[in-house]
């Protein structure tokens, strides 16, 4: 489908379940429903109690063209059991406006209603428009349900600030219909289908001992919000990852590894039919020259451990990289753009995702990142803090743009 400025529209056909809750916020979802008809979306709307009191279902159902659910205990129009068959039948839900109170009985597994129920039942992709009052936006304990999940994988759209309704000013206000229409639209590309990409996440670890061994401090988020990202997006996606706490994100091909051999095996392994290679992991460099069968046992002396080195996956990849893109990162805590830019070029790279690891909200085990990308050019482009979903599909979007310019 071409929409009026002839884009065409991602979300054609696609099934997008609109909840709205009670906030003075509940009359944009009118506008967002509208807007989402004309990009050719099936549209349900489920309302809460309070939305009632600022909204009537009859102005959503006229707009949606479908039935407008309102109750739990309803009579079902379409479905057998409504809940469970809209959570099966929906590609998106939206919840614009979201407030504190659903964000909060959400992050806690509350399903006491039509929509939380339903929420909870889905594996469709959820996202929330927050709004609220600006101190109920900064109160640590919704700051601390939004994390949790945001680490679950749900999504968020930032409310702005500007002047809300109970006469404060802040963050709180929910962004307007167009661009949570625009996120959404966004969100749902297909652009990666069929590309076959390979994603290497999380740290490596290199044994001492039985006991002990050398890694580092990452978590793998970054990796596996790639992974997940381009899975959504049409990639055939192989991740191969090192040891992490995460869950493995669905329908995609998940290999473990522990070490930074292990891992230099099986990118080397499945390398051939990639299209596109991101070096996400962050492997060690070195690993103990000789490993001890037992536990070393503590002395009066100093230990010595010899170290020799790993070898450099990213470097034989710039070696043997053929027509395919390949993107490293840089986890940096000085000189960023020199250390950042010296490795494009000697690792023959497209770009590399390069952050400074010691600044707030950048550094290993956050669920945010600030990056910069470096081009094999010379040029960089700087993002903001963002969420690391986020940043997976800014890094995508560069990687569609050097897929469609090498066709």
């Amino acid at each position: 489908m071409v929409n009026k400025i002839g884009v065409f529209s991602m979300l054609e056909n696609k099934t997008i379940v609109v909840g709205v809750t009670g906030g003075i916020a509940a009359y944009k979802a009118a506008e967002i429903v509208s807007r989402l008809k004309k990009m050719g979306a099936d549209v349900y709307c489920v309302m809460t109690e309070g939305a009632q009191a600022f909204l009537t279902p009859l102005t959503l159902r006229t707009l949606s063209g479908n039935p407008v659910i309102t109750s739990m205990f309803q009579e079902p129009v379409k479905w057998n059991v409504e809940h469970i068959a809209l959570a099966d039948y929906a590609d998106i839900f939206l919840i614009a406006p979201a407030t504190a109170n659903i964000i909060g009985k959400i992050a806690n597994g509350i399903a006491d209603d039509f929509l939380t129920t339903t929420i909870m039942a889905t594996k469709a992709k959820v996202v929330f428009a927050p709004a609220m009052n600006v101190n109920m936006y900064n109160n640590p304990v919704f700051q601390e349900n939004v994390s949790k999940l945001k680490k679950l994988g749900y999504y968020f759209i930032e409310p702005v600030e500007g002047n809300l309704a109970c006469g404060y000013a802040g963050k709180g206000k929910m962004a307007e219909p167009e661009n949570i229409v625009q996120y959404l639209s966004k969100f749902e590309k297909d652009d990666l289908k069929g590309v076959n990409i390979l994603i290497t996440a999380g740290p490596t670890r290199e044994p001492i001992d039985p006991v002990r061994y050398i890694t580092n401090r990452s978590t793998g988020k970054m990796g596996y919000a790639l992974a997940r990202c381009a899975q959504q997006r049409g990639a055939n996606v192989t991740l191969i990852s090192g040891p992490t706490n995460l869950d493995k994100p669905q329908n995609i091909e998940f290999i473990q590894v522990q070490t930074a051999r292990e891992m230099f095996n099986e990118v080397t392994k499945h390398l051939e039919k990639q299209n596109v290679i991101i070096k996400s992991a962050a492997v060690a460099d070195y690993r103990p020259q000789n490993y001890n069968n037992y536990k070393i046992k503590k002395t009066d002396e100093d230990l010595q451990i010899n170290l020799e080195r790993n070898p450099d996956i990213l470097g034989y990849l710039g070696k043997n990289k053929g027509n395919r893109i390949l993107v490293g990162f840089a986890a940096e805590t000085n000189d960023l753009k020199e250390n950042a830019q010296k490795k494009v070029n000697k690792k023959n790279l497209d770009f590399i995702v390069a952050n400074d690891v010691t600044q707030k909200g950048a550094g290993f085990g956050c669920d945010t990142n600030k990056v910069t990308l470096f081009y094999a050019d010379g040029s960089q482009k700087d993002l903001p803090l963002l969420s690391k979903n986020e940043v997976a599909n800014l890094i995508l979007d560069e990687v569609s743009m050097l897929l469609k310019r090498s066709d």
